[in-house]
């Protein structure tokens, strides 16, 4: 390995990552890093579940339409904080980042509880989103760079699926925070922001364990601190083969660079990718055009349809947050054997159908509470693991040194799209007390999965098990 004051540098840095077996040092990534994903399931679950408490006389007195636009609020600060910590993060490091992301994220999260009014609690959620989407953009790329190529498809997508872990602990909480025998009713809902967010303070502390991707310091010219934090983790980790003693292993030529323009970046996504930037875009949109519209407003749709009493809502959104996670658990490890095009464009699809049909049978009134719940839990047993795929996608198909933006940049461009516009519109849908209008809103939701089904089957780059410098070679590579 060359010094890092060469033009010109030569590391074998990423098959030595690429070639580890699975260790207690992966299990440290997962948790350190994972666990974002548990307590920002919970903190999103506590705000559907509280939706129409929030909504009464005790909580903020919001209309249907502003509980949608506060929905939209978190979700344009996901956006922002994209874009901002994402560029960030590729400048700076993910480590740095990383942490300052999570800091922004419980800060909102904890004020949210001590909101006064419905604009307080929009802006407030619109700084716990912006934590949440540098969170995304930061916390994907390091976990693609650490994980063996071998694994990364399944550990990407159990991770990102451990939000419903989250999701199904915000709804035990729901149900104990709207227990008026243990909280009254106006402080109970204030009490789970605070509350979920004080958990999170153990996050911090994890992550000091964590080190900086290797990947990102040679790219940056510091190949000594890559080499001895990649030795730190062989020494951790065993390797692939008992009999490898490390030679001959594929090694990449770089001339290091401190940071990267917009402008190549921008060439890179629309001129050197753009086929790859049109079906990462579609895979974005749908998900969370899907996710955003169904899951913020799923609690409306309980109260105002069904008449479950808001303190029993969290008895649905349970079995509901097990299907989300339990789709990326067991389909995840078919992502890298069946491959990323067969499952991507095949959990997509079967989710389109699925939605479409749940709302052709809640428009005939042939739906109850229960059974749109089971319809609930086996769409988004698909589409969970669609969606985590979706952030697996815009991580690993373009080049190193703008992993973070890339993800950012399609995190806020399908978000500000079908993020941005679902939970609004859904808001108005349910307002109207038309089952026809929601209906129609299910059928846009299902529309959109089919046709990024096809998107993919015939665009999507097969990633399954290769290095990601074989995916999409570095910016800074030289032949």
């Amino acid at each position: 390995m060359n010094d890092a004051s060469v033009d010109i540098v030569v590391t074998d840095i990423p098959a030595r990552l690429d070639r580890l077996k699975w260790g207690r040092f992966h299990n440290l990534i997962v948790m350190a890093l994972g666990i974002t994903w548990i307590l920002d399931g919970l903190e999103v679950t506590l705000v559907g579940s509280l939706a129409a408490v929030i909504a009464r006389p005790e909580g903020l007195s919001l209309t249907e339409a502003q509980i949608g636009l506060a929905g939209s609020a978190y979700v344009a600060g996901a956006v922002v904080g994209a874009l901002i910590f994402g560029y960030l993060t590729d400048r700076f490091g993910r480590k740095a980042l990383f942490t300052v992301t999570v800091a922004v994220y419980l800060a909102g999260t904890i004020a949210s509880g001590f909101s006064w009014d419905a604009m307080s609690f929009m802006l407030l959620r619109f700084v716990t989103g912006a934590g949440i989407g540098g969170e995304y953009a930061a916390i994907n790329s390091a976990i693609q760079e650490f994980i063996p190529a071998r694994f990364r498809g399944a550990t990407d997508l159990i991770i990102n699926g451990s939000f419903w872990i989250g999701g199904a602990l915000g709804a035990v909480a729901s149900i104990v925070v709207l227990d008026p025998a243990i909280f009254a009713a106006a402080i109970g809902w204030r009490v789970a922001f605070v509350l979920g967010g004080a958990i999170g303070l153990v996050i911090i502390y994890l992550r000091r364990f964590v080190p900086e991707s290797p990947r990102w310091l040679m790219t940056h010219g510091h190949l000594e601190e890559a080499g001895r934090i990649v030795s730190e983790i062989e020494a951790r980790a065993e390797r692939l083969d008992a009999s490898d003693n490390g030679n001959d292993l594929p090694t990449i030529r770089l001339r290091p660079r401190r940071w990267t323009g917009i402008a190549e970046i921008f060439r890179a996504l629309f001129s050197t990718y753009r086929q790859r930037t049109l079906v990462g875009l579609t895979l974005m949109t749908s998900q969370a055009f899907c996710y955003n519209a169904i899951f913020f407003t799923y609690a409306l749709i309980l109260t105002k349809f069904y008449g479950i009493l808001p303190k029993d809502v969290g008895w649905y959104i349970f079995p509901f947050a097990a299907g989300n996670f339990f789709g990326p658990l067991l389909l995840g490890r078919l992502f890298d054997t069946l491959g990323r095009r067969v499952m991507i464009a095949g959990t997509y699809g079967i989710a389109g159908a699925l939605l479409v049909a749940t709302g052709i049978l809640f428009n005939l009134g042939l739906l109850t509470a229960e059974l749109q719940t089971i319809a609930w839990v086996v769409m988004f047993f698909f589409a969970s693991a669609a969606a985590s795929s979706a952030y697996l996608t815009v991580g690993e198909t373009f080049p190193l040194e703008m992993r973070a933006m890339s993800i950012a940049i399609f995190y806020a461009l399908g978000t500000a799209i079908g993020g941005g516009i679902g939970p609004l519109l859904f808001g108005y849908l349910i307002q109207s007390g038309a089952r026809s209008s929601i209906m129609v809103g299910y059928l846009i939701g299902g529309v959109l999965m089919l046709i990024t089904s096809f998107v993919q089957a015939r665009w999507g780059t097969s990633a399954e098990r290769l290095p990601l410098e074989s995916v999409a070679m570095p910016l800074s590579h030289v032949p």
